[in-house]
């Protein structure tokens, strides 16, 4: 509606020139490889989680090695205890030697020896010319092991425990030594095979989790090979099957190069209503040039208003386009209505309009872009009307929809459909440019919304019907 489009300056409007920017392919800033960094943290954690584990293997497999090395020792140090007694010279004596033939042989690395204060020590035959330290700082009640270094070549394991045997006031301290070699050889043993037994699931685990990530990012691979072949030009969108996971991301990939196509194809409709639009005022200028028509200078300066009247709706309209985030953009309609009535009633004073409906009703439109709709609307019900046009708007599933009803001729339905292209007039007889049912449509889609033509069944002329989002 290029007649209800305020003039607010007769200087063109400005637009800002945008920087070209290189056509082909981009650098792209990289963080690092996704696949190296999942890699490396399953890699940690794994490193972590078999360290601690085996360390606390380690700990109670060797833990249950020395214990069941005690309670050998154990066995030997009761069986001495019990087979001990009082001689009559008041030394300790066994009624029952004990049985382990490396008691008998120096230097075996199996020793026994009884001791107390103010007495010499009784030692095992495997002593020899050795004794075992007695410490009487304090006392063993119960069996005490330990580990000793005080034969240098030789490190010992002791279990002792002090007893009072029946007709001695004295305290003996019974001790059993045995080298510590065959317990720290199965030690030793135990950790080789963890050791080895963890650093090979260490590597198969991180082997797995390599293959995992790269077999859990193929589809990614997948998805830039379908770029490319867009790109190419050898598919308009991802049709590739995905995972599950990946199906979102490609869904709105897709439906990101539907609304580029989409913008791309309103560029070329909005160029060709500017180009349709300019084309019968520069035919006017240069007839009345060529002609060297006396009333040239007027004919050029309003020619060149319509010109720019043109370019500034259709400069619009590139901006409606850039706002097509329609959740940001909220306009009231009943406002809308009540200036696009008293706009319309100035220029065709002979027609009465009546708008009914909600009040509070708002859109997710831009007001602007609104007026415009409506504009071109109500002023076309009564440019063709007979003098009575009737708005009604309400609401209805999530979208505000007007209906747009006169008394006119109406349209036959055959031509229903051809009224929206650009340039299109069924009446050549009236002022106009053929642009306005095709903005109204162009406009209305940018928001998701529809306009269709109808017969009103009230007045018996045309019924147009205008849905657009909701925003209440």
């Amino acid at each position: 509606m290029t007649e209800l489009v305020a003039e607010t300056s007769e200087t063109p409007t400005a637009v800002a020139e945008e920087p070209e920017t290189p056509l082909g392919r981009g650098y792209v800033r990289t963080t690092g490889s996704l696949s190296r960094r999942m890699i490396l943290i399953a890699a940690a954690w794994i490193l972590l989680l078999l360290t601690g584990g085996g360390f606390a293997l380690d700990r109670v497999l060797s833990s249950a090695i020395t214990r069941n090395f005690d309670d050998q020792l154990e066995y030997v140090l009761t069986a001495l205890i019990v087979s001990a007694e009082i001689g009559p010279d008041g030394e300790v004596v066994f009624n029952r030697e004990p049985a382990d033939q490396r008691f008998l042989e120096p230097y075996s690395g199996l020793y026994w020896q009884v001791s107390t204060r103010g007495r010499e020590d009784f030692p095992s035959r495997s002593l020899w010319d050795r004794r075992l330290s007695f410490g009487s700082q304090h006392t063993d009640l119960g069996i005490h092991s330990y580990d000793s270094v005080q034969f240098n070549a030789e490190k010992l394991r002791i279990l002792e425990r002090d007893v009072k045997l029946p007709g001695s006031p004295l305290r003996w301290r019974f001790q059993v030594a045995q080298t510590r070699e065959g317990l720290d050889a199965q030690i030793n043993a135990l950790r080789r095979t963890l050791v080895r037994s963890f650093v090979l699931l260490g590597l198969g685990l991180i082997i797995m989790a390599a293959l995992q990530t790269f077999y859990g990012l193929w589809p990614l691979r997948k998805v830039r090979e379908e770029i490319a072949r867009m790109r190419a030009g050898k598919s308009r969108q991802i049709e590739r099957a995905m995972p599950i996971e990946v199906a979102p991301m490609v869904e709105e990939l897709n439906g990101l190069i539907a609304h580029n196509e989409r913008q791309a194809e309103e560029a070329r409709r909005h160029a060709g209503n500017l180009a349709h639009a300019l084309k019968t005022p520069l035919t006017v200028i240069m007839n009345a040039a060529t002609a060297q028509a006396d009333d040239l200078g007027e004919t050029v300066v309003r020619e060149a208003r319509t010109m720019r009247r043109q370019v500034d709706h259709h400069l619009a309209r590139a901006r409606a386009v850039g706002r097509r985030g329609s959740a940001h953009s909220r306009a009231d309609v009943w406002p809308s209505l009540e200036s696009v009535e008293r706009a319309v009633a100035r220029l065709y004073r002979h027609v009465r309009i009546d708008i009914a409906g909600s009040k509070t009703l708002q859109v997710h439109v831009e007001r602007q872009d609104l007026d415009e709709m409506l504009g071109n609307l109500i002023e076309n019900a009564a440019k063709y009307g007979g003098g009575s046009v009737f708005v009604t708007v309400g609401q209805h599933s999530g979208f505000v929809e007007f209906l747009i009803e006169d008394d006119g001729m109406g349209i036959p339905e055959e031509q229903r459909v051809r009224i929206f292209d650009r340039g299109v007039r069924l009446d050549s007889g009236k002022p106009g440019t053929g642009l306005g049912m095709a903005i109204v449509r162009d406009v209305a889609e940018i928001y998701e919304g529809t306009v269709s033509l109808e017969e009103s069944e009230d007045l018996g002329g045309l019924l147009v019907r205008l849905r657009l989002p909701a925003a209440n």
